[in-house]
This record gives C-alpha cells, structure tokens and sequence, in this order.
C-alpha cells in the first residue's frame, strides 16, 4: 500500500504577496486629493507673481506702462534689459560687495553658533538654561529696536561703512536663530554615542569635531541656507551700517538705485535686476535642496 506525503507548504519568502485592491487605492488617493489641491494652490499663488516679473524683464518700457505682462505675446520679448542692468557702472562692484558680506557673515554664523549650540546642549554648567532661554528670547526681538544704539556705537569706533561692522552686525543678529536651530538638532542626537567616546577617553572639543560636526552635515548646510539667503537679500542693515557708497555696497542698494524715486522710471531695469541678484541663492539653494529637507526633517521623527 503507497503511503501519500503530505506536500510541503511554500516558505513564507517564496508566498506570492496579497495584491493591494484597486479600491483601497482609490479610497487612499481620494483622502489625499485635498492636501494636493491645497499644495497646487499655494504653489499658483507663489507662482503667478513670480512668472510676471519673469515675463516683464524681458519687455521693453512702453509694454509695461500700457498693457499687463500678460498680453505679452502682443508685443516684442527683447533681451535689451538684462544687457542694461550688466552695463551699469558700479553693477559688478556691488555683486562681488554682495559676495564679499554674505560669505563671511554665514560662515562666522555657522561656526560660532554650533560651539554655542553644542555647549548648551551637550555641556552642563551653570546657568545654561538661563542662557537658552535668554538666546530664544532674542529671537523675538525687533531688529529695528536695535539699529539706533548699535549705529551710535559704530559711529563712536569706526566701523560703519566697513566689511567687519556689517559682519559683526549679520552675527549679532543671525546667531540666536542658527544656535536655536543647531541646539534643537545636537540635543537629538544619540547620547550612548557621547557615553562610549567619553569611556574610550574622548574629550569634549575630539567629541565635537569627531562625532558632532561629522552627523551634522544637514542641519548645517540647511542654517548656511537660511542665513545665506537672508544675509543676501538684506537692504536695510545695508543702508544703515555701509550707507550708499558705491565702494562696499552690496546688490540690493544697487538694485534700489535703478529706479528714480521721484519720477519712476527705470521699472523695466528693476524687474531683470530682480533676477539677476535671485540667480546666486537660487542657484545654491537647488545644488543643496536634498540636503536642506534632511536637515530641516532631522530629528522631527525622535
């Protein structure tokens, strides 16, 4: 008599995997129908602005005055504006000025606010959440409050209308927001990780540089954007602490200057200058856009 073996199951691996129903998907796509409607919408409503004044930089004067950009297949696209904007004397000065401001401030921001922000959250001593709070407090603060006594004191020591005030003032003013953000993202890291390299004799300053600043990499590129962008697209501070000589002034004032103030004119030149001082942050903000998702996302799941 033949004895029948039972067969073999299939291992788990080998299972074909449940087929997701097609309703279930649309039941999902249907729940994130709104949340993309929503997003369309304020991307249309940044957009719009934006692609007219893309639209305008490439027309001549008499279009702008008389008729919308939209209308603009009516009339004549030219490149007239952008060679006029190029051309201006003092155009170039202001672009490497503006350089030469950004680069610096953002750097000293990055490097004096994470030793600030790993001593507040990796350094015990006293006083430290007095600190803390006082540096959030600051973010708070009006920064028109402080432009008169801060002037009164450039004016006493020399600095105005130098690249180290305007330095020292973009630090003053960036750092508590850089070590706010880079406090938030050294307190979330592992701290078995500071345990072990303090028990294989890691001192405070080898745990900075070797552990801290290495797992970093994204939040500080993301505060190097933030700051960049914000250093970059500064009018005010720049008028008030380099004022309007043309030797150190930075793009902005340039930009500012196109336009007569009492008769208007110059409004086709505003609208290509306009891009061409957004070509450099654009430019490194697409360069570093996944490193600033990271860093704007490291932690958020903690």
């Amino acid at each position: 008599m033949t004895q029948t073996l039972p067969r073999p199951e299939a291992p788990a691996a080998t299972r074909p995997a449940p087929v997701r129903s097609r309703r279930d998907g649309r039941t999902r796509a249907a729940r994130r129908l709104p949340t993309h409607l929503v997003l369309l919408l304020f991307c249309g409503l940044w957009t719009v602005p934006v692609l007219g004044l893309l639209v305008s930089s490439f027309r001549p004067a008499y279009d702008i005055s008389t008729t919308g950009w939209w209308r603009a297949g009516e009339g004549i696209l030219t490149l007239d504006n952008y060679r006029d904007v190029l051309a201006t004397s003092g155009f170039g000065t202001a672009l490497g000025n503006s350089l030469l401001i950004t680069v610096p401030a953002v750097a000293a921001m990055v490097a004096v606010g994470a030793v600030a922000a790993f001593a507040l959250a990796r350094m015990s001593f006293a006083g430290r959440r007095a600190v803390t709070v006082a540096m959030i407090a600051l973010l708070a603060l009006p920064l028109q409050m402080t432009l008169v006594p801060v002037l009164r004191l450039y004016n006493a020591t020399g600095l105005t209308g130098t690249f180290a005030g305007i330095w020292l003032v973009h630090l003053g003013f960036g750092l508590p927001f850089t070590v706010y953000l880079l406090r938030t993202f050294f307190a979330g890291l592992p701290e078995e990780m500071f345990e072990a390299a303090a028990l294989d004799g890691a001192s405070t300053l080898t745990a900075f540089l070797r552990l801290t600043l290495p797992l970093s990499g994204p939040a500080l590129a993301s505060v190097a954007i933030f700051q960049f962008i914000w250093v970059w697209n500064d009018l005010l501070i720049a008028l008030i602490f380099l004022g309007g000589d043309p030797g150190v002034a930075p793009l902005t004032v340039a930009v500012s200057n196109l336009v007569s103030a009492t008769t208007g004119q110059g409004w086709q030149l505003l609208t290509a200058a306009a891009f061409v001082a957004m070509a450099v942050p654009m430019v490194i903000f697409f360069a570093l856009q996944r490193t600033f998702v990271r860093g704007l996302l490291a932690g958020s799941g903690k």
